[in-house]
């Protein structure tokens, strides 16, 4: 029996700002031809994207990536790893 793969897209993350007092990460994520603002408030655990249009596509992938490398992103920063 053949196993079949889903289609994958590799999804671009610059990082814009980040605030260790506040609490977040800023940046922009780009994707085939999606783009997206977010949020990552680390100690909420909490991700906000915009626009709206295809968010459903990147929220859970971006949310694991950014959860498990928030320690370790810079602004300026641009990382592929997703």
């Amino acid at each position: 029996m053949a196993s079949h793969s889903l289609p994958q897209t590799t999804a671009y993350v610059r990082i814009i700002a980040q605030s260790w007092q506040e609490g977040h990460i800023r940046g922009h994520v780009c994707a085939s031809e999606y783009q997206w603002e977010f949020c990552w408030q680390f100690r909420a655990k909490k991700l906000q994207i915009s626009p709206a249009f295809g968010r459903a596509l990147i929220k859970e992938p971006l949310g694991r990536f950014l959860e498990a490398q928030d320690y370790q992103l810079e602004p300026g920063g641009d990382y592929d790893k997703f």
